[in-house]
């Protein structure tokens, strides 16, 4: 018996019992369509929150009070640490100083804290920053009306906020022509300069929740610090994404100096954003594979399922089995008839499966888009192959046993079987 008589007699045993073959089918549908759509939103939170991060620009670096591993003064904790200097506006620019750092092109000091922004009756708590007029450029940031914070703005100590789309919306209903509207933030009233582009969620959260305030003013009036000199975090471009390093290393070496802290002993950290995207890809692989796993159990319980149809399907052509051994079937021609339906079952299965997967995926995506969040399933290529190969193999796998009992069945035997 040849490959094609055997697809051919599998295809008609099959048609033969198409409830149970499509019940069979149906397990493989469900295992690989669940393998497709579980690794297609795995990437796809992949995708988004690395396109998150490196929307903000791929040659920044942020700099916080604390070591990274100090438990008080950790990474953007704003906390104090019994040894930890805080970082100050004359680090900021010591930092600036294109002398002592040619590689940084731009440095933004701020502070930050949360705070109740109310208007009309409405009300809402964002994130309230201090920041410089270099705060915008650095974090690539978009007006889509007004203007930002500027010099005379921080030298008056101006009562003015720049406000994020999301915090727009929270107090107004809308983002748009809301400029030269009065608000208050901690009951101070505060005039609307600018309405930011919307971008979404990043490093530090989303940057379209948020407020943005003259620094002098966010340390005389709204958030206080120990010193007016000392700041929360550094935001630091570099001159090219490819001199991050270097900036790195130069930002490390004048901090060292200022604080007078050894190799090893820093009071600071130092963070880019291949830190950040090495982080995040991490976790985002890890959920990915253990969505994978969980989507192949159900492809493996498919699987059960094809042994347990051919077992059945062995026990109820016995006769059948015997007939053909005793006309002269080799073994191995019945051994191929068994695993020819088992693949075949399986391999219907797994193209069903890629397609009611993907399905799935698109409908996450089109749900996702109505909502609001900008989250896009990626189905890639090397997810159909996994699952597809996977489903030929798992029907490869189960239908051995069943094939390899009907195989080693006695010709007498079998024609006596009732």
């Amino acid at each position: 018996m040849n490959f094609t008589q055997a697809l051919l007699e599998a295809i008609e045993s099959l048609n033969g019992n198409k409830m149970r073959s499509g019940l069979t089918v149906l397990g493989i549908v469900i295992g690989v369509a669940a393998v497709i759509a579980m690794l297609a939103v795995g990437n796809g939170a992949q995708a988004s929150i690395t396109g998150s991060i490196s929307s903000i620009g791929t040659n920044l670096l942020f700099v916080f009070r604390g070591s990274a591993d100090g438990p008080p003064g950790g990474p953007g904790s704003g906390g104090s640490g019994n040894n930890d200097r805080p970082l100050t506006l004359s680090d900021a620019e010591a930092i600036a100083d294109p002398l002592a750092a040619p590689s940084v092109d731009l440095v933004a000091p701020a502070i930050q804290g949360n705070g109740t922004i109310t208007f009309s009756g409405e009300n809402t708590t964002t994130t309230i920053s201090g920041v410089t007029p270099g705060y915008a450029p650095v974090r690539n940031l978009e007006l889509a009306e007004g203007e930002f914070i500027n010099e005379e703005h921080i030298l008056g100590r101006m009562s003015v906020v720049v406000l994020g789309p999301e915090t727009a919306i929270a107090i107004f209903g809308h983002s748009d022509g809301i400029v030269g509207e009065t608000i208050r933030i901690e009951g101070q009233p505060f005039r609307i300069i600018g309405v930011l582009v919307a971008k979404g969620g990043g490093a530090f959260g989303s940057e379209d929740n948020s407020a943005y305030i003259p620094f002098t003013t966010a340390q005389a009036r709204l958030i206080k610090r120990s010193s007016l000199d000392e700041i929360d975090v550094l935001f630091v471009q570099a001159t090219t994404a490819e001199s991050v390093p270097q900036a790195a290393d130069e930002i490390s070496n004048i901090l060292r100096q200022r604080h007078r802290t050894p190799i090893g002993d820093d009071d600071f950290t130092v963070f880019t954003q291949q830190d950040f995207l090495q982080t995040f890809e991490t976790i985002t692989g890890v959920l990915t594979i253990f969505l994978g796993g969980i989507a192949g159990i159900s492809l493996l319980v498919g699987g059960i399922g094809i042994m347990n149809i051919m077992l059945v399907s062995v026990t109820e052509r016995t006769r059948e089995i015997g007939l053909r051994k005793a006309l002269g079937a080799r073994k191995k021609d019945i051994l191929l008839q068994f695993l020819t339906e088992s693949s075949l079952l399986s391999l219907i299965g797994g193209i069903i499966g890629v397609m009611f997967g993907w399905l799935i995926a698109f409908t996450v995506g089109q749900v996702a888009t109505a909502t609001g969040n900008n989250f896009v399933p990626i189905v890639g290529t090397d997810a159909i192959l996994l699952s597809t190969s996977f489903s030929a193999v798992i029907g490869l796998f189960f239908g051995i046993y069943p094939a390899s009992r009907a195989a080693n069945l006695e010709p007498v035997e079998a024609l006596r079987y009732e």
